[in-house]
């Protein structure tokens, strides 16, 4: 029996409502059970004002995964939108508060443009609550569109 591939993929995760660490832990915990994830290493959690919502925003903890998976691209995007539905998340308002957020970062170097599903997420490389995480676990990785390491495109923002 033959099994596909195997894929690192990168996943931030971000939480903003209830214990947030917690939160974040029990995602990562659920996508370790999920089929075809192999593995999944967490970065230490980073606090950060919220970008981009409603004025008075809690400040959100966030995290970076790196996941070896099997999965394609489309269907570990389906698993993460899972993981958000079974931690209660409802999606009511652009960038409004949650219990927990999981956006596909990075999967494999792979680049691709669909009406649901974009890769490399295409606000990662000007957000440094994504990429402080990310660089903990993953400095050397490139991101397919500039080229850059995720340690570059740190320093960029910084």
């Amino acid at each position: 029996m033959t099994h596909p591939p195997t894929v690192i993929a990168y996943i931030a995760l971000g939480a903003n409502l209830g214990d947030r660490a917690t939160q974040i832990q029990n995602a990562a915990i659920l996508l370790r059970q999920s089929p075809g994830v192999e593995s999944v290493r967490l970065s230490r959690l980073f606090e950060y004002p919220a970008v981009g919502g409603p004025t008075n925003s809690p400040d959100f903890l966030n995290a970076a995964a790196e996941v070896r998976t099997a999965l394609s691209a489309r269907a570990l995007l389906d698993q993460l939108l899972d993981i958000e539905r079974q931690m209660g998340r409802i999606r009511s308002e652009k960038w409004g508060p949650r219990t927990i957020d999981l956006d596909l970062l990075l999967y494999g170097d792979e680049i691709i443009s669909s009406p649901e599903l974009k890769v490399p997420h295409p606000l990662m490389a000007e957000r440094r609550f994504v990429l402080e995480p990310l660089a903990q676990l993953a400095p050397a990785a490139r991101h397919p569109v500039l080229g850059a390491t995720i340690a570059e495109l740190l320093a960029r923002v910084e």
